[in-house]
């Protein structure tokens, strides 16, 4: 594993989950694909899951520094083709800029010394690339680091994902310091998020249910000890178990159709309709609106693969979102320019009767392969799906069940 010292803490260690989140962009990008990575040993669980991603005419550059004697021999000992594929240098000057920089050790000490770590490596990533690095998650134990990376990611991040199963837990940022083109996502696979808690192969629990669930069960601990012979700890007891599973997170198998577009969440379809909306563009929309119950999936995804280009939330009422009211409810848009070329696509989480807290996890200048999860909304709730009109015709009707990330709601023509 790779180390860090942290004062009290001892040693931080980058586990198995936080090393796949870490090499996580390397998983999603088919290729070839350029990868730098700096800090890792031979024993480093970073450098073992960014050679397990590689693929044929990938490039991996590994920055050893004391460590270069021993990591030659050891990629030397690999298979051929993976050997072929890695360049062991001891400083980062001698490595060319790659599209996908990975620093494998958290970046810890002063918010002076996590500014100069990151300004140096920036000179790393190639033009529209990305910088992953992750920062130790423990409020007040962290020091500066945590303070300079959040707000560079405030600035130049394009995605977070916090790591608890590790010692300690680590927060993971993503940075892109020049605009990619809306075109790579085309390509892409969805994101992994290891934030998510895995029940069983296919079923995952977001990281919204594992606290809600928490906080039940411990308000049930407290209710026990400070009234033992009452039942009332029953309650949030029992409670704990329906909600993490209104927070349930399945595996989705997306349709490989390049002209699919595919629905935003679970649900019954609403409305179809066309419309103009000048906040998006002055064109006319299609809108396919899709109501959420409490017992629906509730994790929203990418309809299509693109970038995000605007995010921004409107103030308003809280409706039954199956009523038409709730076109005036509290709501957060998504813009993204898609991958294809046909213009904008908008997603609007609207908040229901129920539904008071929208989740939105892809900042401006994110990726996102179709599909691919990027918030969710808590309780029943409402998706509106928006596409050019002269470039998509819709396949579903209102009354229809949609799934999310695997109906396909339109065609584009």
């Amino acid at each position: 594993m790779s180390q860090a010292s942290l004062g009290p803490l001892g040693q931080v260690r980058i586990g198995e989950r936080a090393a796949r989140t870490l090499t996580a962009e390397l998983q999603r990008h088919p290729g070839p694909k350029s990868a730098l990575i700096v800090g890792a040993g031979p024993d480093s669980l970073v450098l073992g899951e960014a050679l397990d991603a590689l693929q044929p005419d990938d490039q991996l550059t590994i920055v050893g520094g004391d460590q270069a004697p021993a990591l030659r021999a050891y990629i030397a000992s690999l298979d051929t083709e993976i050997a072929e594929a890695c360049t062991v240098v001891v400083t980062p000057t001698e490595a060319a800029p790659a599209e996908i920089v990975i620093v494998a050790e958290p970046v810890v000490g002063a918010a002076e010394d996590a500014r100069l770590t990151v300004e140096s490596l920036t000179k790393l990533v190639a033009e529209g690339g990305i910088l992953v690095v992750a920062v130790v998650a423990v409020p007040g134990v962290a020091g500066g680091a945590a303070d300079e990376l959040d707000r560079r990611s405030a600035q130049f991040g394009v995605g977070t994902d916090l790591v608890l199963l590790n010692t300690p837990p680590v927060r993971v940022h993503k940075l892109r310091f020049t605009e990619a083109d809306a075109t790579v996502a085309a390509g892409l696979a969805p994101a992994y998020r290891t934030s998510s808690v895995p029940v069983t192969s296919t079923m995952h629990i977001d990281s919204n249910g594992v606290a809600a669930a928490g906080i039940a069960l411990g308000l049930a601990a407290v209710l026990r000890t400070v009234r033992p012979k009452s039942k009332a700890w029953l309650l949030p007891a029992l409670a704990a178990a329906p909600v993490a599973a209104f927070f349930r997170d399945p595996h989705r198998h997306i349709p490989a159709d390049p002209s699919a577009v595919v629905a935003a969440s679970d649900g019954k379809v609403l409305s179809v309709e066309r419309l103009y909306d000048e906040r998006f563009a002055d064109e006319e929309f299609l809108r396919v609106a899709v109501f959420l119950s409490v017992l629906d999936v509730h994790v929203n995804r990418s309809p299509v693969a693109g970038k995000v280009v605007d995010y921004f939330v409107e103030d308003g009422g809280y409706a039954a979102a199956m009523k038409p009211e709730a076109e005036h409810n509290v709501a957060a848009y998504t813009v993204l320019e898609d991958a294809l070329g046909h213009g904008k696509v908008v997603v609007a989480q609207r908040t229901g009767l129920i539904a008071r807290r929208i989740v939105q996890r892809a900042p401006v200048g994110a990726l996102l392969a179709k599909g691919e999860r990027f918030g969710l909304i808590r309780f029943g709730s409402r998706t509106d799906v928006y596409l050019p009109a002269s470039a998509a015709e819709a396949l579903v009707a209102p009354g229809d069940r949609v799934v999310g990330a695997e109906t396909v709601i339109a065609r584009w023509l």
